[in-house]
């Protein structure tokens, strides 16, 4: 067997898995997904069978293409996945712990561990432009924990939140934020899970 045939290591097999099955649950192919992200179609599928690793700037390409973000997707490679479906099940991350890495303009730790039906994640930034607007099929919630954050949802408006206050919107709704004031801000967002991603 040669060499070309087998995954590069385990992390990166489950990488590849975790783009796969984002992109197979939102009804995908890898043609499509390689005009989204402007990556080419060998490359996405070496990646999906853990053949390659994507650079982060290519990372972030396709998780836009999926409408996800890139701790979303490196979550699923480094995390020990608790057994899903199984009642009582428990899922602790202690303050050390957690995925960590880019999202929205700054970095977010992921909190949970597992197939939860939500995605609850410590985001810490201090951007003080807006970036481009990110859109996801699942619905989010933001709650400001310190710092001031203009967040801007295109047509639904533009809303100035301090500490204590939170903004939910559906699935589909343009969004970014951004500090008020170039200072850091730290929100506690919560992400709905898109069935099979």
């Amino acid at each position: 067997m040669s060499t070309g045939s087998v995954a590069l290591d385990e992390q990166t097999e489950r990488l590849g898995a975790r783009i796969r099955s984002f992109r197979q649950a939102r009804g995908l192919t890898l043609v499509e997904l390689a005009r989204l992200s402007d990556l080419s179609h060998p490359f996405l599928s070496q990646l999906e069978r853990g053949h390659a690793r994507p650079s982060m700037p290519s990372l972030e390409r396709i998780a836009r293409a999926l409408g996800s973000s890139q701790v979303e997707l490196m979550a699923g490679s480094t995390d020990q996945e608790l057994p899903s479906g199984q009642p009582g099940r428990a899922s602790v991350v202690l303050a050390h712990e957690g995925v960590q890495g880019p999202f929205g303009g700054g970095q977010a730790r992921i909190l949970v561990r597992g197939d939860a039906p939500f995605i609850p994640m410590d985001f810490a930034g201090q951007n003080a432009e807006f970036g481009e607007f990110y859109t996801h099929d699942e619905a989010e919630f933001l709650h400001v924990v310190s710092g001031t954050v203009v967040v801007d949802l295109a047509d639904e408006g533009i809303h100035t939140l301090e500490p204590g206050d939170s903004l939910h919107y559906a699935g589909g709704t343009l969004h970014r934020w951004r500090s008020f004031d170039g200072k850091a801000y730290r929100m506690f967002i919560v992400k709905e899970r898109r069935a099979g991603a």
